[in-house]
């Protein structure tokens, strides 16, 4: 089989008609009717129905571009290292990340990862859900505390942890073993939660007053002295410096570690090894710190 008709009807497929796959690649429209045909005829099935209403995939065609699209899109990177040279970090890279490092990190780390390698254009998704890399077209995912998964590899780049802050106006309450109730400003809550600090040292019962949908929002809450907040040590660190907001102790029996990782350590691409490495020289003693 032609990998360069494969190709082809993948590129015409995903963008839904030979004319935008022809201006997207800057082919012509002949050549890639060509190429599809050529492709089907060595399948021996119709992949693409075509009308004056437009394409339309059959379901064979359906079946191909599900199996295809993420494998074809690593080998074609694949084929592009070692044609170009294995060393050259080059193409687009595609990352998705989750809102909250997005919002208050990946800006940087992007800005400084083009000029490290200046042929590398970079595209971030931010979206808390866990995306497919392989369906989804995805280079890279960063994910806190991800689940064994064969398919995925990579490397923790750096920890957090969850910890309870509060304006130095709010006192903490002495340690003892009955939970302590305490104005608090959450976002998921169930009636009944209470925090363990430092393993169970001092309880607090968590009184909601406000509930807010975003760590941003917590923090700015508690630095307005409205109750005690649960929030990522990172996106505190300069406000628990300066004395702002003070630090109760921390929540939970290990950190929270953020990984980056990518489909195959066999077909990594050269962009995808440097920007691994980038994440992992970014925070070289493991400590995450947010600013914003």
């Amino acid at each position: 089989m032609d990998l360069n008709a494969l190709v082809d009807f993948n590129l015409v497929a995903l963008h839904g008609g030979f004319g935008r796959a022809s201006r997207a690649s800057r082919r012509s429209k002949a050549t890639l009717s060509r190429r599809v045909s050529e492709l089907e005829d060595q399948l021996g099935v119709r992949l693409i129905e075509r009308s004056a209403k437009g394409l339309e995939l059959t379901e064979a065609g359906q079946q191909l571009l599900s199996r295809t699209e993420g494998p074809l899109h690593e080998v074609v990177d694949a084929l592009t290292s070692a044609r170009e040279g294995s060393g050259k970090v080059s193409g687009r890279l595609r990352v998705a990340a989750p809102i909250l490092f997005s919002q208050l990190a990946m800006g940087r780390i992007c800005a400084d990862f083009r000029t490290r390698y200046p042929e590398v254009t970079v595209e971030v998704v931010a979206e808390d859900r866990v995306v497919d890399l392989v369906e989804e077209q995805f280079d890279v995912a960063i994910r806190p505390n991800p689940r064994a998964d064969t398919a995925l590899v990579g490397r923790c780049f750096a920890k957090d942890r969850l910890v309870v802050v509060a304006a130095p106006s709010i006192a903490r309450p002495p340690e003892g073993s009955e939970p302590v109730p305490v104005p608090a400003i959450v976002s998921a809550f169930r009636t009944g939660d209470t925090w363990a600090i430092d393993g169970g040292a001092l309880t607090i019962e968590p009184v909601p007053v406000l509930r807010l949908s975003s760590m941003l929002m917590l923090r700015d809450a508690a630095l307005a002295g409205a109750g005690v907040a649960l929030v990522p040590q990172s996106i505190v660190w300069n406000q628990l410096t300066t004395g702002e907001l003070v630090q109760w102790g921390a929540v939970g029996d290990r950190d929270v570690e953020l990984w980056v990782l990518h489909t195959s350590r066999r077909l990594a691409s050269p962009k995808v090894k440097a920007f691994v490495d980038f994440m992992g020289s970014r925070y070289p003693d493991g400590t995450l710190v947010l600013s914003g």
